[in-house]
């Protein structure tokens, strides 16, 4: 089982390799996009699906990752690269910073999500009103092509980029799902009381949880400014990012390794589907994403992984 996940693993990305080769600059938006919100779903995915602590506001990781690399290049003149590590970590920090206040407090379930949600709104209200973050009109990066800016006059190049790092994240979300703080995190997940009788350092599980999660959800950040340019308050903290990066893990299916990036392309591939056959309907492709989800939780509780899992394996017992 474990090597034909790697084998799937390693055909999905080859597959996602091949299309900045054959598509057009529209299509390969669409990907991006999509790998975008695949990355913050499986950092949501490490932390709420691995470690049962659902979150309402990964936007707070995604927003501090992009701004505060799109900040040290517009007033610092810090190099691309450099700013978008910075980011990564600041983005680390403060999960870490979070964590340390929320689960010293015990606090978990629905308090936890509410809590997560409430932090993000904070970010977003201060950054829409702060001068230095460019207020409501936001910030605009200049246009400069070239490696050394990660910017590129290609855009198949910032896809397969965009690809390596999703590919990094899966590969890593294998090792966590495999080693012994994977087990840690399913029995935490599971029950708190007994995974502490069986000596779990609970606090300390679910700090470096929250920690790696909000470190993968700020590199979706950090790929958004240099690829679109632009931030405002509402993109980088706006409830959009942690929405869709919940969808997208429970579709693709929570708790599993390729789920949450197989979610993240077939919701956007539905979105832009229904938005094409029924384009003239404001908000169309959010009631899809609505019913969708509805179906999901009543007939597909394990994501389309799950199903696909169940499938085969009903395949084999016939």
């Amino acid at each position: 089982m474990k090597r034909r996940e790697l084998l799937f693993i390693f055909a999905l990305l080859a597959a996602l390799v091949l299309v900045p080769l054959l598509a057009s600059n529209l299509l390969i938006n669409f990907l991006v996009t999509a790998l975008i919100v695949a990355l913050a779903a499986q950092g949501w995915n490490i932390l709420g699906g691995l470690g049962g602590q659902i979150s309402f506001g990964h936007a707070a990781f995604f927003g501090t990752g992009a701004y505060v690399t799109e900040l040290l290049q517009l007033r610092f003149g810090v190099n691309a690269w450099l700013a978008a590590l910075v980011g990564i970590g600041v983005a680390a920090a403060l999960g870490w910073t979070i964590g340390a206040a929320v689960f010293r407090a015990r606090l978990r379930g629905s308090y936890f999500a509410l809590v997560t949600l409430a932090f993000a709104e904070v970010l977003r209200i201060l950054a829409n009103a702060l001068e230095f973050t460019g207020g409501a009109t936001g910030l605009l990066l200049k246009l400069q092509p070239g490696a050394a800016q990660f910017q590129f006059e290609s855009r198949a190049v910032f896809a397969w980029i965009a690809i390596a790092v999703v590919g990094v994240v899966l590969l890593l979300t294998r090792h966590i799902a495999n080693s012994r703080f994977g087990a840690q995190l399913v029995a935490v997940r599971e029950n708190e009381d007994a995974a502490r009788a069986l000596g779990v350092d609970i606090i300390a599980t679910k700090l470096r949880a929250i920690t790696l999660s909000a470190a993968i959800t700020a590199s979706a950040g950090v790929l958004y400014v240099q690829y679109f340019l632009y931030l405002d308050a509402q993109i980088g903290y706006g409830t959009w990012i942690s929405i869709e990066a919940l969808l997208a893990a429970i579709i693709g299916g929570v708790g599993t390794v390729a789920g949450p990036v197989i979610g993240a392309l077939a919701l956007h591939a539905l979105g832009e589907l229904t938005k094409g056959f029924a384009g003239s309907i404001t908000g169309i492709d959010l009631v899809i994403f609505g019913l969708l989800l509805v179906a999901a939780v009543a007939f597909a509780p394990a994501g389309i992984v799950g199903a696909w899992k169940r499938y085969v394996g009903g395949r084999r017992n016939a």
